[in-house]
């Protein structure tokens, strides 16, 4: 087949055709502007864009299928062509959903967890030897990319993402997937730029349970009250397996994952992480892997990138690195570290730099989000704000918002930098979370400033 990608540059976009090119497929793209680590990345495979641009004489009758990410935009020339011509358009989680009608679909929702708990069971199932197809929104310890397509295996495991599928499909991608195995991790407002009210978000989750097909299963948090009414309102007919967090003790920083057959230091830790273990574990026994073998193989999971990623270590001090920046994420993340290095200081930095944490109305969702840290450092670049379009936050709202006294808010890369290269990380865990980078903080430097 021949496969044209409009906006390939992706995140996502870039790893389906590193998945389709290893399939055997003929695979062609475009993108105005391409970053790495997907640029390098598709150069290696011959997949890269000779010039960056729009190219409406790149599409013609020859193309099987193009598939259209989020990134373009409603009048983009290549489209309008394929358009004219007839062409079959598909968004991402469409396309998957057609390399997987013949498959067992197990999709991974929810707020937050959903990477990790993707993760974690593709982590066991490769520990033993159990080939699946997947799709997972980070890079993996033994895993070449972050999507794989077969024609043999049975299984696809697919991160269930409700972000919208594409300008030409305002549909949740995880509406499109029909699950037989589903899973619900937690529903925490987010992306208010497409769900403007809680009750609207909410309703997205209610269709995914529907959507789950008939006689298939969704196993779900307990603990979360929003996942329990959705899951328990759901007429459809499935089996609602719920879940809960573990037992667990903390030993010297380490923490100790009750099992049957006795405490099992894991390397992962906090109660959101230990959840997610637990929805991975009962995913994994529904899939053939049995308690003792999934046990045997998440000991040695590590994490995914980006979540609770260690980044620097000593005898007293230690760094992370997480992608939170949601209310609920950046909550659970402060309370996990402090929770673990309790007899340490807690610095917690966090970027404001999605959509939704730039809106001066959605900023009182931060309530308490920093209260576990010993201190706390809000970073938002006014820039940012600018070129999402959004009015101007000031940091008097930011203050008032997170309702924290000694807050310290930055607005300024630089000056951000330098109050983090003063600061003395002896006996301190340091923890930075953003989907951006601080305005370019070099984390190397960081690694350097906690080792030295």
């Amino acid at each position: 087949m021949k496969i044209h990608f409009i906006a390939i540059g992706g995140s996502a976009m870039h790893n389906l055709a590193l998945a389709l090119e290893h399939k055997g497929y003929v695979v062609t793209g475009s993108d105005d502007v391409i970053f790495e680590p997907s640029k390098g990345r598709l150069k290696a495979k011959g997949l890269l864009p000779e010039t960056f641009g729009w190219y409406p004489e790149k599409i013609n009758s020859e193309i099987d299928a193009v598939i259209l990410g989020m990134h373009a935009k409603a009048d983009n020339p290549e489209m309008l062509k394929a358009q004219e011509l007839g062409l079959a358009i598909y968004s991402y989680p469409e396309f998957l959903y057609e390399q997987s009608k013949n498959k067992t679909r197990v999709v991974i929702g929810g707020s937050h967890g959903k990477t990790t708990i993707t993760s974690m069971i593709l982590h066991v199932l490769n520990y033993h030897g159990k080939e699946v197809d997947y799709m997972v929104g980070a890079q993996l310890d033994g895993f070449d990319r972050m999507v794989h397509l077969t024609e043999e295996n049975d299984f696809i495991i697919l991160e269930g993402d409700e972000y919208l599928s594409s300008p030409l499909d305002r549909r949740p991608k995880f509406h499109l997937y029909k699950p037989n195995i589903a899973l619900l991790s937690g529903i925490a407002w987010d992306h208010i730029n497409v769900f403007p009210t809680f009750e609207n978000y909410v309703e997205q989750f209610q269709i995914f349970v529907d959507s789950i097909v008939k006689g298939g299963s969704i196993t779900y948090n307990e603990e979360d009250a929003e996942v329990v009414k959705v899951v328990e309102a759901s007429e459809n007919a499935i089996r609602k397996l719920p879940y809960g967090t573990p037992e667990y003790t903390i030993e010297d920083g380490t923490t100790l994952l009750e099992t049957p057959e006795g405490p099992m230091p894991v390397e992962i830790f906090g109660k959101h992480n230990l959840s997610n273990l637990a929805g991975a574990k009962w995913i994994c026994q529904n899939i053939g892997v049995d308690e003792d073998d999934f046990y045997e193989a998440i000991g040695t999971f590590k994490g995914a990138s980006k979540r609770l990623e260690k980044i620097a270590e000593t005898k007293n001090s230690i760094a992370f690195k997480d992608f939170a920046h949601s209310p609920s994420k950046v909550a659970a993340t402060t309370k996990a570290v402090k929770e673990q290095y309790n007899t340490r200081k807690v610095v917690a930095c966090l970027e404001l730099h999605t959509f939704s944490s730039l809106n001066a109305e959605f900023l009182k969702e931060y309530k308490g989000s920093l209260d576990a840290a010993d201190e706390a450092i809000v970073f938002y670049s006014p820039d940012a704000v600018k070129i999402k379009q959004l009015d101007a936050v000031s940091e008097a709202q930011i203050a008032s918002a997170f309702e924290r006294k000694d807050l310290k808010i930055y607005t300024n890369a630089t000056a951000f930098k330098e109050f983090l290269f003063r600061q003395n990380f002896s006996n301190t865990a340091l923890l930075l979370m953003s989907s951006g980078n601080y305005g370019g903080l070099d984390f190397t430097e960081v690694k350097g400033l906690i080792e030295s």
